[in-house]
């Protein structure tokens, strides 16, 4: 089937007016969930061809994270749904007022490789919980993944999400449709493409995008259990999680002892040799391979002053990058632009002030992590930065509080989901006024304008008051 043809086949369906019920979206997010449970091991396949994922990673990180997803939905659904009331002003009463929320029609869904499974099902749970049909391209970049979906999306949800495989000519044509709602994830470049496209249509826009998520680090913590955290957070997927902590920043003291635990951490994660450790994933293709371990030999060249704690092993046949930590100075090549693999820099501040400026300097990021036990740095943090989430104490598990939005500001992205998030972003917010023929109250302001008229406007329905300075 053509772009063109799948496009319209979901306007054709969403204009038939069959996705508007509530039970029609508790039946898809219904079939979705057990296509997931069905078939949880032929996306695990999937996942560990493209990525080297362990089972386990791609059930906590992506199958089990949309079945959770799933059943958060569904139970908070009908409520969510709910007309809400609005006050009216005496003026005009009687009268009811209330917002209601309604599909906006049909939603694409642009999904990247890192995490190829839940990126693209996880716009999708929102947008057909919010009565919308979807079109989904899911990377080509993760092969296995995006035949997986071809495969068993079609079986459970045929007519409300569809799928279209492809690359680049491919993602050209659907942006050339018209959409109501356009959901991309990736990088700020393609996310520019993305949304000058969009404004051809005037089609809003979600952009879930990325950068460098910073870490700070103070003394007041317990190191051996932040590392491990940081560890964590950092490596799994092979450092290519957007939500990866890119980076360090702590004075020479704490990093010091940070780098001192670190080793043992990734020991204890992977074992002595990650290569042999069937938890720890691959890089998703050579270029990205290149681009990572080419940084990271610049930058642990002879005079560049990096000074490697652990790591630094590379293997371009099987694409393994060990995972690494190197202490680097604010010019490395590695704090450019986002790292996107195993490789994670310590770079020395002279204060939490500086820490602070150097993050502020830079585009606001995706998150932000802060590890300290002092109430007044985290209320700096809270107050002095800018970020699509921080996290005190935890890298990346926000994503797993269904109540919290996941997005970015700024050059990270823009606009949320998860949750209710979701059926915000993928709803049309409107507004409806009723108010009875009789008594008509509003002939109190219907011309000719009389001297009574005038005070009744200005004291009731447009009332202009004195507002003290005090």
């Amino acid at each position: 089937m053509s772009v063109e043809t799948t496009v319209a086949a979901a306007r054709t369906a969403f204009n038939s007016g069959i996705t508007r019920p509530h039970a029609w979206r508790v039946q898809q997010l219904t079939a979705m969930n057990r296509m997931l449970r069905e078939h949880g091991d032929d996306f695990a396949d999937a996942l560990a061809a493209d990525l080297g994922k362990h089972p386990s990673e791609s059930w906590l990180t992506e199958i089990g994270f949309l079945t959770s997803e799933i059943s958060h939905v569904i139970k908070h659904l009908e409520g969510w749904l709910a007309p809400r009331r609005a006050a009216v002003p005496v003026a005009l009463q009687p009268a009811k007022a209330s917002t209601i929320l309604e599909p906006l029609g049909v939603v694409l869904v642009i999904a990247p490789w890192n995490y190829p499974i839940q990126l693209l099902l996880a716009p999708a749970i929102g947008a057909l919980a919010a009565g919308n049909t979807v079109v989904a391209k899911p990377s080509e970049m993760a092969s296995a993944s995006s035949a997986a979906l071809a495969h068993w999306v079609p079986e459970y949800l045929a007519g409300a999400l569809s799928i279209v495989e492809g690359g680049v000519p491919e993602t050209t044509e659907l942006l050339e449709q018209r959409f109501d709602h356009i959901f991309y994830t990736g990088n700020s470049r393609v996310g520019r493409i993305v949304m000058t496209a969009a404004a051809q249509q005037l089609t809003p826009v979600t952009l879930e995008l990325g950068g460098k998520s910073p870490v700070y680090i103070d003394e007041t913590v317990n190191m051996a259990a932040a590392a491990r955290r940081i560890v964590w957070g950092k490596f799994m997927n092979a450092g290519q999680t957007c939500v990866a902590p890119d980076y360090v920043l702590g004075t020479s003291q704490a990093l010091a002892a940070l780098a001192a635990e670190l080793p043992n951490a990734i020991a204890e994660l992977y074992g002595p040799d990650p290569a042999h450790s069937v938890a720890y994933g691959r890089i998703i293709h050579d270029d990205a391979f290149a681009r990572i371990a080419g940084m990271l030999a610049a930058d642990l060249a002879e005079g560049t002053g990096s000074v490697l704690v652990s790591g630094g092993g590379t293997d371009a046949a099987t694409r393994y990058i060990e995972p690494t930590v190197l202490h680097v100075d604010a010019q490395a090549q590695l704090m450019d632009s986002e790292i996107f693999g195993p490789v994670l820099p310590l770079v020395t501040m002279g204060s939490l002030a500086e820490a602070i400026t150097f993050i502020n300097a830079r585009d606001k990021p995706l998150s932000l992590y802060v590890f300290s036990q002092d109430k007044a740095v985290r209320t700096q943090f809270t107050e002095q930065t800018s970020s699509g989430a921080l996290n005190f104490g935890v890298p990346v598990a926000h994503l797993s509080v269904p109540g919290l939005p996941f997005g970015g500001v700024g050059e990270s992205g823009m606009g949320s989901y998860h949750g209710h998030h979701s059926i915000e972003t993928f709803s049309h917010h409107k507004a409806v006024l009723e108010k009875s023929l009789a008594p008509d109250t509003l002939a109190l302001i219907y011309p000719p304008f009389g001297v009574l008229k005038k005070q009744l406007i200005k004291r009731l329905v447009a009332p202009s008051r004195r507002h003290s300075k005090n």
